[in-house]
């Protein structure tokens, strides 16, 4: 493997690296070595506050914090909302295809780590193009970290572009058209950002749009929206995985459903934690959705403001839990089968899966 290229800021590695504790169950080891795949991540959401200072400091972007411990502090989120006001300030020092290089090169470092063998990255261009940085810088960045990735680290990986919630249809259409000269880069399209107030059926234009195109469909529904988001993510929408979907539970005939046609949970047991959508991870819902037959995973979301990556998750989740090996198996296995990956691939990413229980 080749360091980081010397045009990189390399953000102190040694807390995302480090070794869980090791009063850990069979289960929860298990989990820390198993081959898995991660289908929700926001890789603007892996900016740790070192990257974002440095990437400050090169592109002469001022901080509204005086230092990365200032900024740590601040990461106490009461919702969603409070959380994005936060995410969108740390996004601004992205500027430049190194940047976005830079970025996520750092999260497949530490998806390496984790043993992670696929990753499926959101991205939020509008987020970026708002503020003048072309698409392609956005694409390209990102593009290159995923082939040296593939090269350097044997991970396997998609681009999945989503769409700002909170902003218009039109918004929504005007970015999928500025994608096209580079949809050959792009596997699918997502639905993200402020859900509340902001439902799945505002967008039924620009994902009919993105299906007619060959791009698959994923989106946020029932993490703090209703169950109903949930049913207009499927019919409307089309979408062929659900993201976070925590809420389906208060609808027995929407998990009857999820179960029936066996529609995959990207679930992000940390960030739930984080933004108060449970108390505590003791009263998780990931062993309820198991139960139900439901197709969950695990992911880290938005693992530099949430508190873990992969394994964090994947490892405090089992131990709060108490989920035994074969609920591990069944979450490693249900995010390699949830992928976007051809049928060969998928096959070759199972086999990793076997030969990492052993």
């Amino acid at each position: 493997m080749n360091p980081v290229p010397a045009s990189s800021p390399t953000a102190p590695q040694a807390a995302a690296l480090a070794p869980m504790p090791t009063a850990l169950s069979d289960a929860a080891n298990l989990a820390q070595r198993i081959a898995k795949a991660e289908l929700h991540i926001h890789i603007e959401g892996s900016l740790e506050p070192e990257l974002i200072f440095a990437l400050a400091q090169r592109n002469g972007v001022a901080l509204a914090y005086p230092s990365v411990e200032a900024l740590r502090a601040a990461y106490a989120f009461t919702d969603l909302q409070s959380f994005l006001d936060i995410y969108y300030a740390g996004a601004s020092v992205l500027l430049h295809e190194a940047d976005f290089f830079d970025m996520a090169w750092a999260y497949f470092l530490r998806a390496q780590a984790d043993n992670v063998v696929h990753a499926e990255l959101f991205f939020d261009p509008q987020t970026h193009t708002a503020r003048g940085v072309p698409m392609g810088t956005v694409i390209n960045g990102l593009k290159r970290a995923c082939d040296q990735a593939q090269a350097q680290l044997g991970i396997s990986s998609h681009l999945i572009l989503c769409f700002l919630r909170h902003l218009s249809e039109d918004d929504a259409l005007a970015t999928l058209e500025a994608a096209l000269p580079y949809r050959a880069h792009l596997v699918g399209v997502g639905l993200d950002s402020s859900e509340v107030g902001h439902p799945p059926s505002k967008f039924a234009n620009v994902f009919a749009r993105s299906r007619a195109l060959g791009l698959r469909v994923v989106a946020h529904a029932g993490e703090e929206g209703p169950p109903d988001y949930i049913w207009q993510a499927l019919d409307v929408l089309k979408a062929e995985r659900i993201d976070h979907g925590v809420r389906c539970l208060e609808d027995a005939a929407l998990v009857k459903r999820l179960a029936a046609e066996r529609v995959p949970l990207t679930v992000c047991p940390l960030s739930n934690l984080k933004l108060c959508v449970v108390p505590d991870l003791t009263q998780h819902p990931m062993k309820r959705l198991l139960d139900a037959g439901l197709c969950a995973t695990v992911n880290s979301d938005d693992p530099a403001y949430f508190g873990g990556y992969m394994n964090a998750n994947f490892v405090q989740t089992v131990q709060a839990l108490n989920l035994g090996r074969e609920d591990v198996i069944t979450l490693a296995r249900n995010s390699i089968e949830a992928s976007f990956v051809c049928a060969e691939h998928r096959v070759a990413l199972l086999e990793k899966l076997e030969q990492s229980i052993q």
